[in-house]
């Protein structure tokens, strides 16, 4: 049986769609990727995920998390202590993710260096920089 939306091999991708879009837009950024991944494991505090995700503001990650819990993908909890301590947690929406978002989060790792050999390649044949 083949499944719906996955574009050639079904013929039923709405690349139009604009929901779809905005959903791939928001499990496809590489914030996202990272959080879900990160929290695949177990639940983290801000903080730690700030810590581990290299290169994000506090606020960027904010926005990411607020939008991946208002999508239902991520679970906010606050704890009563002083000062209040948030975990992050996947819903088992989120976690439905997971084995998609880790997979390509492993392609990647695993094809970053013949992705760096392609762009010097085509930098060269352009005549641009490869960054």
């Amino acid at each position: 049986m083949k499944s719906p939306g996955y574009g050639k091999v079904t013929g039923r991708f709405d690349s139009d769609c604009p929901g779809t879009r905005e959903i791939l837009n928001r499990v496809g950024d590489k914030w996202s990727v990272f959080i879900v991944v990160l929290l695949g494991d177990e639940p983290k505090r801000f903080s730690e995920l700030k810590r581990t995700i290299g290169g994000i503001s506090q606020r960027v990650l904010t926005v990411t998390l607020r939008g991946l819990e208002r999508d239902g993908m991520v679970k906010r909890t606050v704890y009563p202590t002083n000062p209040p301590q948030v975990e992050y947690a996947l819903t088992p929406l989120g976690r439905s993710l997971l084995k998609p978002v880790s997979a390509l989060a492993l392609w990647a790792q695993g094809h970053k260096e013949a992705i760096g050999r392609a762009r010097d390649s085509y930098a060269k044949r352009v005549g641009v920089s490869a960054a």
